[in-house]
Formats: C-alpha cells, sequence, structure tokens
C-alpha cells in the first residue's frame, strides 16, 4: 500500500509540474462552454436545457486531451517495466495511476462546473445535480481511457487513436450522465433513475478498467 501511495504521489507532482494537464483541460472546457452560448443565441429557455449536454460533451472533451500522458511517460522511462517486475499487483499499480490522473485533469472540470453552469441559466439545484453527475461520471471516462492507453502505450503519437478507440465506450456514461442531469432540471424522468445506472457504469469500469489495462499492458510488452 505505500507502494501505491508513493506512486499516486509521484504522479500527481509529475502532472503538476508538466503543467499541460488541469490547466489546459479547463481551458478547453471554458472556451467549449463560454462559445456555445454565443452560437445558440439569447434563448434562456433552449440555453437551459442543452446546458447539460453542452456541459457534459465539453467535459468529456477536455478529459481526453491528456489521455496520451497517463502511461507514456512510464513507459517512455522504464517504470512501467519496473512495475510489472515488482510483484504488486499490477491492477491497483494502473489504478493508482488512473486515480491521479483523474484528480488533476478531470476534477478541476468538476471543481468549476458550477461556475460555468451560470452561461446556461442554471439554477443552484441545477448546476448541483450537473456537478454530481460529473463527479460520478468522469472517473468512468478516465477509467475507460486507461483502457486505450494501455493498448495504445508502446505507439508514438497515440493520442488521436486513444481517442477513436474510446469515445464509442463512453457513449453510455454520457447519455445517462446527461439524462440524470437533464432529470433534475425538466424531467419527466425522476434523477434516481438514469443517476443509479451512471453509478452502475462507473463501478463496472471501475473493475473492468485495470483488468482490461493489465492484460493489455501485458500482451504488449512480452
Amino acid at each position: 500500500m505505500t507502494a501505491l501511495t508513493a506512486l499516486f504521489l509521484r504522479d500527481v507532482r509529475a502532472a503538476i509540474r508538466a503543467g499541460g494537464g488541469a490547466p489546459v483541460g479547463v481551458l478547453f472546457f471554458l472556451l467549449v462552454v463560454t462559445l456555445m452560448p454565443f452560437a445558440v443565441g439569447p434563448d434562456l429557455a433552449l440555453l437551459q436545457r442543452i446546458g447539460p449536454a453542452l456541459l457534459w460533451l465539453g467535459a468529456l472533451l477536455a478529459s481526453l486531451l491528456a489521455l496520451d500522458r497517463l502511461l507514456a511517460a512510464d513507459y517512455d522511462d522504464g517504470s512501467l517495466d519496473l512495475i510489472l517486475m515488482s510483484g504488486n499487483a499490477l491492477e491497483l499499480a494502473l489504478l493508482t495511476k488512473a486515480l491521479a490522473h483523474w484528480v488533476t485533469t478531470s476534477l478541476p472540470l468538476v471543481v468549476i462546473t458550477p461556475l460555468l453552469a451560470l452561461f446556461f441559466n442554471l439554477d443552484l439545484p441545477a448546476s448541483a445535480a450537473v456537478t454530481v453527475t460529473l463527479l460520478v461520471g468522469t472517473p468512468a471516462l478516465t477509467l475507460i481511457g486507461l483502457i486505450g492507453a494501455a493498448l495504445t502505450v508502446a505507439l508514438r503519437r497515440g493520442g488521436l487513436l486513444i481517442s477513436v478507440l474510446i469515445l464509442p465506450l463512453t457513449i453510455p456514461v454520457l447519455i445517462f450522465g446527461v439524462a440524470a442531469s437533464n432529470a433534475a432540471i425538466v424531467g419527466p424522468l425522476p434523477f434516481g433513475s438514469p443517476f443509479m445506472v451512471l453509478c452502475a457504469l462507473s463501478l463496472a469500469s471501475l473493475v473492468i478498467g485495470p483488468a482490461a489495462a493489465a492484460l493489455a499492458i501485458r500482451q504488449g510488452l512480452e
């Protein structure tokens, strides 16, 4: 457990020193969200209806920006080989790395969501609902991205390929995240039904993501 804690802290420090993760993701998220009201126009009712979908879409696209760095640095400096030879469970190590990546890239997007929700005329309960769905759903996006990063870890310039591979897998998370957000704002479905499905998807990705990524790395590095 101490080794996993050290790995988590090392990845967080590396992401902060690199500087490209959270600031670029937040800036991209901010650009997507602020430009959409200008494109749609001053119809506040329309902005309120499409706001949750645009916030989710912006968060999804912003989370894709740094996925190519999730495992690439460890592959380049040999850390991934050391993790494989350490005797520790590779799945737990990959889950730790995914958690560090989520904390440094996706969590800032969740934190800034209530502020950006004002651009779509969302009141406090509505913005809170969108924020909660992103808090639950973005870990699933990161864990799905972990699979793509593992499949392309040995490839140069695999960032675009990761996006192509994982985007179809993120569609269920996007659908139920938006559905839960819309249910809290306009109905007619209760918030709990799509939100519970979103929670189930996150739990499933928590189990499947590290296991699939570990299998891909073991096969790829043999």
